[in-house]
């Protein structure tokens, strides 16, 4: 088995290095008989970015089939919100690589491993509808007091358009006079429209 390891310094230790995160992970891939062949290193770099200098690079090799199984020592070392996780668990799925978090014992390749990337699918799934609802729940709230919900609507009359054409207005200037941008005021001025303000 192939092996990389991610490690991650937050921008408050970054002072130190991840060599003690790499040593325990090494050692671990060591008595599995893994192959490491790739580090992975983000030094004072933020948890909550979901973009990161590494882990983007460790993204890359993972679609060109480098390795097998990416291996960490803490997940809040690879990610700091369950979406984020899941994400990344569901891509590295699709590529046949598996996940190891060694401090948590969860290894995607086991049973256990797999229950938990349902447990977090569910979860995710869970999240999701409920923000909807909270949303849908609003939107009722919100008409029920008469608030008028979307952007005000304007009209664009054709005549108004083609009076400032024959000036030699240009669609730019037009839009700009409008309050509209010029692909807005170019499709006005063949009928009347009625757009969303901008």
């Amino acid at each position: 088995m192939r092996a990389v390891i991610y490690a991650r310094l937050s921008t408050a230790t970054s002072g130190q290095n991840a060599e003690m995160q790499l040593r325990e992970v090494r050692e671990y891939c060591i008595r599995r008989g893994w192959k490491v062949v790739g580090e992975y290193v983000d030094a004072g770099v933020s948890g909550t970015k979901d973009s990161r200098p590494e882990l983007n690079r460790l993204s890359a090799d993972a679609e060109r089939r480098h390795f097998d199984a990416v291996v960490v020592w803490k997940f809040d070392r690879f990610a700091r919100s369950a979406s984020h996780l899941l994400r990344a668990l569901q891509e590295f799925q699709a590529l046949d690589i598996e996940f190891v978090s060694m401090s948590e014992q969860v290894d995607t390749s086991t049973l256990i491993g797999k229950m938990v990337i349902t447990i977090l699918r569910a979860v995710a799934e869970l999240e999701r509808t409920l923000i909807t609802e909270r949303i849908g729940a609003g939107l009722r709230n919100a008409r029920a007091k008469g608030i008028k919900l979307g952007r005000p609507s304007k009209v664009l009359d054709r005549n108004q358009i083609a009076r400032l054409r024959r000036k030699g207005a240009t669609w730019k200037t037009i839009g700009r006079k409008l309050g509209v941008s010029s692909s807005t005021a170019y499709y006005a001025g063949r009928g009347r429209i009625i757009k969303p303000v901008r």
